[in-house]
């Protein structure tokens, strides 16, 4: 494989508080009009980047975007994609999922992009699949999500939760952490992965000892904390996604309930966020992901390399940052195989491209449900904001985007 002067492979590879109404009427508001493609003629192509960059999620997704960029800024050091440079667009999906419905569109319609990298909540890319469906451009999402959910416009790079949420469960199982309770943001994807949880924790003799949820950015979690005390669990398991879990791991410890009393095991919390938080607030919780910057491989370190070389010394790397770098990479190969930017050639190019055994988060590879295969990792954070892996999957996990247990019958096979 060929490397570039950072030592990077060349060419491998919530809701909004305005409710729903406003979601509706810019999905309503799409055109039915097609976008037209770039053409041959152009000297670059132009690819959608949409994250929030301001509001509660930009504690998370602010990063992802500097990942996309990063692997963006490789893509065209080793020459660009058929022959021509690569050229972000960039938009703020505001952490709202009706920003994230209008600013989809402008990129398809207006910018005219061949794909979109972007997305961190199941909310935002609910809101995109209607636009990206409608116009059959390709949606990259990055982060770990809730499954129940097959789209042909969309490749899913993120966890389902047989990757992440599920091992998790049974780390804690083996543990012996069977009294659990859940916690997390009023919307779909704690929701959902909650369901999930549910029905495996009561499947394989657990107890749920109770269940909550705040509004997405929410602060006030005093009430949350009593019920907790009440309920007497072994571990939580938190749901919570943006800067609320900065609120939520100040009052409980606050309360006399740090991690070293309480376990907590974190579905959205990685290195960046455990730095705003305060490292030394949560040291001692745990975390499942699919990738930890601690990875020791060659590969990582020369991405976390080129990362904070790029974007400051003292960033810290996470999952869906390496996650949005890996889905840029992985549309160039698509590209490149297919000898098109078509989306439809470009999807059923990926979903047949060999593994990638040395990407920055070990061997990975769409599988034909346009899902990754990947290793799943629980991680324990240090005081230094760092996480110490102490669990992994023994190989690369198959996704299932409709679980057995939960969801019978039902199969993913994008057409």
């Amino acid at each position: 494989m060929q490397l570039n002067g950072n030592g990077l492979p060349l060419g491998r590879r919530q809701l909004g508080r305005r409710g729903p109404w406003l979601l509706a009427a810019a999905l309503a508001a799409i055109i039915a009009s097609p976008p037209q493609r770039a053409s041959a003629a152009d000297q670059t192509v132009k690819v959608g980047v949409l994250h929030s960059l301001s509001g509660t999620m930009a504690i998370s997704e602010v990063m992802v975007k500097n990942a996309t960029l990063l692997a963006i800024d490789e893509i065209n050091a080793s020459g660009g994609v058929l022959g021509r440079k690569v050229a972000p667009v960039i938009e703020d999906g505001a952490s709202d999922p009706a920003i994230f419905a209008q600013k989809a569109q402008k990129l398809v319609q207006d910018d005219k992009v061949v794909t979109i990298f972007g997305g961190w909540t199941s909310a935002s890319r609910k809101a995109m699949l209607p636009v990206v469906e409608r116009f059959h451009t390709l949606l990259w999402y990055p982060v770990q999500f809730e499954g129940n959910e097959c789209s042909p416009d969309i490749m899913y790079s993120g966890a389902q939760p047989n990757q992440q949420i599920l091992p998790a469960l049974r780390w804690a199982f083996e543990r012996g952490y069977k009294r659990i309770f859940l916690l997390g943001s009023d919307y779909v994807f704690p929701r959902t992965a909650n369901l999930i949880l549910k029905k495996y924790i009561q499947h394989d003799g657990g107890i749920v000892a109770g269940e909550e949820y705040v509004p997405l950015g929410g602060t006030d979690f005093s009430s949350v904390v009593n019920k907790i005390r009440a309920a007497k669990p072994q571990v939580v398991f938190n749901t919570l996604n943006g800067d609320s879990n900065v609120s939520f791991f100040k009052q409980v410890s606050a309360a006399g309930l740090p991690p070293s009393k309480l376990p907590v095991m974190s579905f959205s919390i990685a290195e960046p966020e455990a730095k705003a938080i305060g490292a030394n607030l949560i040291a001692g919780s745990y975390a499942a992901w699919n990738y930890f910057q601690s990875l020791d491989t060659p590969a990582n370190r020369r991405f976390v390399k080129a990362y904070q070389e790029r974007f400051g010394a003292q960033d810290a790397v996470d999952d869906p940052m390496v996650h949005g770098y890996v889905d840029v990479i992985e549309w160039k190969e698509a590209v490149e195989k297919a000898q098109s930017l078509d989306p439809k050639k470009v999807r059923r190019a990926a979903v047949r491209l060999a593994w990638w055994k040395a990407s920055p988060m070990g061997e990975v590879r769409f599988a034909r449900n346009q899902s990754l295969y990947q290793t799943a990792y629980v991680g324990e954070l240090e005081p230094d904001g760092s996480f110490k892996i102490i669990w992994s999957s023994k190989e690369p996990i198959r996704p299932e985007p409709y679980d057995g247990l939960v969801f019978p019958g039902r199969t993913c096979n994008p057409s």
